[in-house]
């Protein structure tokens, strides 16, 4: 089983690159995002759950997002493996991933960290913003976005790090280069 962890700040491309991923290497993209808007629109026992306490103004516990996980990589089209994108997102996330990856047979394989100027980033997001009407991507949201990111994901970068499967990608250049040496990085590991 292949489980690959795509990682990156907002507006490096992950999105983009995880559905060029899925369909190269055939397998799912799972990405917490979509798993907590498909349990909220589909009011699961879990989106019921992780909705009590987005009301309350609380983060959604780490135990339920796992479990949101844990469901996605039961299925059927996830039996090869993951590509999972955005999470985990603390070395706890990390630690209860490697627990449930355990229990499924697997392990996560490679980590793969797409980099970007943050004055690149900045400047894509904007114009993301611009295109998609959204009107609550400002500069001053974006800079506490690529901040917040920063601050997590650096003792998570370091936690891979330690175990020696992680890959630094340039994501500068165009989509296909960027692509391209995803796809060398996986095969090569």
């Amino acid at each position: 089983m292949a489980y690959i962890i795509l990682m990156g700040p907002p507006g490096a491309g992950k999105g983009t690159q995880a559905k060029l991923l899925q369909e190269r290497l055939g397998i799912p993209q799972v990405s917490t995002g979509d798993l907590f808007r498909y349990n909220l629109k589909n009011n699961t026992e879990l989106g019921k759950l992780a909705k009590s306490y987005m009301e309350a103004g609380e983060l959604v516990p780490d135990e339920v997002t796992v479990a949101m996980v844990r469901d996605r990589l039961a299925q059927d089209d996830a039996q090869a493996g993951a590509l999972l994108d955005g999470f985990p997102r603390s070395p706890a996330q990390a630690d209860a991933l490697s627990e449930l990856l355990s229990e499924l047979g697997g392990s996560v394989n490679h980590v793969l960290v797409i980099e970007v100027d943050q004055e690149e980033l900045i400047q894509r997001l904007l114009k993301r913003a611009e295109l998609e009407g959204r009107k609550d991507d400002n500069e001053e949201t974006i800079r506490t976005r690529m901040r917040v990111y920063k601050e997590s994901t650096a003792p998570l970068i370091a936690y891979y790090e330690e175990r020696g499967n992680v890959t630094h990608i340039d994501g500068q250049e165009s989509i296909e280069e960027v692509n391209s040496k995803l796809v060398e990085a996986i095969e090569s590991h």
